[in-house]
């Protein structure tokens, strides 16, 4: 049965089968035969790590690495393209001639998200993929125009703990306008070719620039890390250091800021296009389903996707039905989502009300987690609202992950930007999906883990990911943290927002859709505010099929435990099936199911 028919069968029911993964029958092999293979795979992985890292100095200063500043000069060029479509192909060769019958169980799941790693690799090499994805370098959600300072700030991922911190990353902070120039070099290229951004996302990139400027230098966030030092900074330096600091902001970097943004406005912007879908770019239409596969480990038909996403928002609008009659209103839903959008009473009236209701969610989780996993994160997790200049275009919220050591602790960032349009609602659920248990959890145990090689502990995809993260949201009730009706409308509220992101993403990129029609449906299925629904579908304008993600593994993993509890009855262990789901990092979907069927088979 091809998948698209297995979609639409299943629409009725929470659940999204994959194709059964082959699982090969192993042969008993000699522990000295195992040990040279595994050695060999494991030589393999350090070879290729050493080589991705030095080929991609800016993932790596996003993670807090120490990088050096002049490998920044290949950031959006095709010599980083030429260099990497090399390595990926040295490793995918020296990976084939490693016999996977004679590794464990774990060194194979290694292999197969290492094989399924390169082969995703060099496909997104490949000159046609490059053509359609090199020449629109950044955006709107994700751009280096925004990410950058974040990164580079004092609370941000690099370490500032010495003098000779201050010094690199100042070098760092220079080689900013050579990666701007080589990104409008890229943006040139499209302009050329025929394939660029839309007006909304280039619009939106010159606005984030501007909110930037208007803060002035001394507000910046890239001069913070000289606005007070560490002790093991000498007094006798901290002023030239400021001095040199604030001639590279003045000089250099924000210069740079300003010629992007006369790039942007008066060359690229006019040539942009008007209509936000994907399908209506040159090559976009096969690049979506490109990107869904990318995106969900799956090849996904995106009318199945988008079926699916209509049959989960009848669903869970049933269940609101009765949340909303518990809440005490007799009316229909859509008048219950304007009594929602609308009263006071389910809005933050402070930022502090926002912060008291997540850091009470916190200690609540903090006293159950133990009941549902058999390890919890050693890395603290600290609550902070956005910066100002980032909360008009970010969601309600985010996890900014902590370093493998522990050292820096994981973050969940909340929204107070507009706060009318935040809700009281969603605190419990937003709360589980990016902190704990969802990305906090996830990401921490797989960085925490040093038996596992580092694509494992520190990559991942984006189903897994997201998946868990709302899966996590489902452990409310085990919590009992939606006994209160207000907390239960928002699990769902923002369940629905998961579920309408498949009829969405794909309306837009695959159905002709308008960014007003998108916004128009969002709202008229939800309670969200108007200021949520503009971001989450300017979010999907910039990031084609990333929202697909979330429902897909959730989906997944639900039915995957179901499976489990089925299979298992009075053996089956809560705490253990999160092990094995967490236990060798984020997997993609039918690496997933193959190593939770194993489990399966050995517990009976």
């Amino acid at each position: 049965m091809g998948l698209r028919t297995s979609l639409l069968t299943l629409l009725g029911a929470a659940a999204l089968a994959l194709p059964a993964p082959a699982v090969q029958a192993e042969a008993p092999r000699a522990p000295t035969a195992q040990a040279a293979e595994e050695a060999r795979l494991l030589a393999l992985f350090r070879d290729d790590e050493r080589r991705e890292q030095a080929l991609d100095p800016l993932q790596m200063l996003f993670h807090g690495a120490e990088v050096q500043p002049q490998e920044l000069r290949r950031v959006f060029t095709d010599e980083q393209i030429r260099l990497t479509r090399s390595s990926a192909q040295a490793s995918l060769a020296a990976l084939v001639r490693i016999d996977r019958r004679r590794l464990s169980a774990e060194r194979q799941i290694s292999y197969d998200v290492f094989l399924d790693n390169k082969r995703e690799e060099l496909e997104w090499l490949s000159p046609d993929m490059v053509a359609l994805t090199a020449v629109r370098p950044m955006d709107h959600f994700g751009g280096l125009q925004i990410e950058f300072p974040s990164v580079m700030a004092a609370n941000g991922a690099v370490s500032y703990a010495s003098e000779a911190d201050y010094w690199r990353n100042l070098a760092v902070v220079r080689m900013l306008p050579v990666m701007f120039a080589n990104a409008e070099l890229r943006f040139r290229q499209g302009l050329d070719s025929g394939v660029v951004e839309t007006r909304l996302t280039t619009r939106n990139m010159i606005a984030q620039i501007d909110e930037l400027l208007a803060q002035g230098e001394e507000q910046s966030p890239l001069l913070s890390p000289v606005q007070s030092f560490p002790a093991a900074v000498p007094e006798a330096h901290r002023a030239q250091l400021r001095l040199a600091w604030r001639a590279a902001l003045h000089d250099e970097v924000l210069p740079a800021y300003r010629r992007l943004r006369r790039f942007l406005n008066d060359e690229y912007l006019p040539a942009a296009r008007e209509a936000v879908g994907l399908s209506t770019m040159k090559g976009g239409a096969g690049l979506y389903r490109r990107l869904i596969e990318k995106e969900t480990t799956l090849s996904l038909d995106p009318d199945a996707v988008h079926q699916l996403g209509l049959s989960e928002v009848a669903r869970i609008q049933r269940e609101m039905q009765q949340v909303k009659e518990d809440l005490g209103y007799s009316g229909d839903l859509k008048g219950f989502f304007e009594e929602i959008r609308t009263n006071p009473k389910y809005h933050p009236k402070t930022a502090q009300e926002l912060a008291d209701g997540f850091a009470k969610v916190a200690r609540e989780v903090d006293a159950q987690a133990p009941r549902l996993f058999l390890r919890l994160p050693r890395t603290r997790l600290e609550i902070q609202p956005y910066p100002d200049y980032r909360g008009k275009y970010d969601a309600g919220g985010s996890y900014n992950e902590g370093s493998a050591d522990g050292s820096r602790p994981g973050v969940f960032f909340y929204n107070t930007y507009d706060l009318p349009s935040r809700y009281l609602t969603g605190i419990a659920t937003l709360y589980l999906h990016e902190g704990a248990p969802g990305h906090h959890f996830q990401i921490s145990l797989a960085q925490e883990d040093k038996s596992l090689p580092s694509f494992q502990r520190f990559g991942g995809n984006n189903a897994y990911v997201e998946g868990w993260a709302l899966y996590a949201e489902t452990l409310g009730y085990e919590m009992g943290l939606y006994k209160d009706p207000l907390q239960h409308w928002g699990t769902l509220d923002d369940e629905m927002l998961r579920a309408m992101r498949l009829v969405v993403d794909t309306g837009l990129h695959a159905k002709g859709w308008s960014r007003e029609q998108a916004i128009a449906y969002m709202l008229d299925n939800s309670g969200m505010g108007r200021s949520d629904a503009t971001a989450e579908v300017e979010r999907y304008i910039a990031w084609p099929a990333q929202a697909l993600s979330y429902k897909i593994g959730a989906l997944t993993i639900q039915r995957l435990r179901r499976k489990a509890e089925t299979a298992l009855g009075a053996k089956f262990d809560l705490r253990q099936f999160h092990a094995q789901v967490l236990g060798s990092g984020a997997l993609p979907l039918p690496v997933l199911e193959a190593k939770i069927d194993r489990w399966i088979a050995g517990q009976r």
